[in-house]
């Protein structure tokens, strides 16, 4: 199989790389430095607070694209520092409201698609209607409203609208 990909010219796709989210808990090490060694929160406001560095936006990089932002930061007074950040707890949440066995909030720390987030809530109940569920993504100030049929990805059709969870989505299940 992995040949006839390579010989029908198919690319893999590359993984999703995780972005950092408002209440993520990170550790930030400066090589060398004990000083800057700390356990940091990402702020509601998407930023982070660190010696030297002083606030810095984290929410929405990837942890390669903080690493360098602080290096950058931190190259007036320490040269050519050596930065990590890692990833200490994630806070990422999706939420699964109305005819399910068990609704709630759900912790993601992976990519989590709309069916894994029904399984989460222990799957349908009787009463529910699988035809009219949606889904709340809020995008800057908008709410968008995306309908979901679950007989449809069950059956293996309109496979598109599984779609990939984000930190904060509301699955509505009537």
């Amino acid at each position: 199989l992995l040949l006839l990909l390579l010989c029908s010219g198919a690319q893999a796709k590359a993984p999703l790389e995780y972005r950092i989210i408002a209440g993520d808990i990170l550790e930030v090490r400066v090589w060398k430095e004990k000083e800057l060694q700390d356990e940091v929160i990402v702020r509601p406001d998407g930023r982070l607070s660190f010696p030297l560095v002083g606030d810095v936006l984290a929410a929405g990089k990837t942890i390669k694209q903080l690493r360098q932002a602080l290096v950058e930061q931190l190259h007036r007074y320490i040269p050519d520092p050596v930065v990590m950040v890692t990833i200490k707890k994630l806070s990422g949440r999706v939420y699964v409201l109305g005819k399910v066995n068990k609704p709630g909030a759900f912790a993601i720390n992976q990519p989590t698609d709309v069916m894994q987030a029904l399984s989460m809530a222990g799957g349908l109940n009787p009463y529910a209607s699988a035809s009219s569920i949606i889904i709340l993504h809020r995008e800057n100030d908008k709410q968008v409203v995306f309908p979901f049929k679950y007989s449809d990805v069950e059956d293996g059709e309109n496979l598109e609208q599984n779609r990939i969870l984000k930190n904060g989505d509301v699955v509505v299940v009537p």
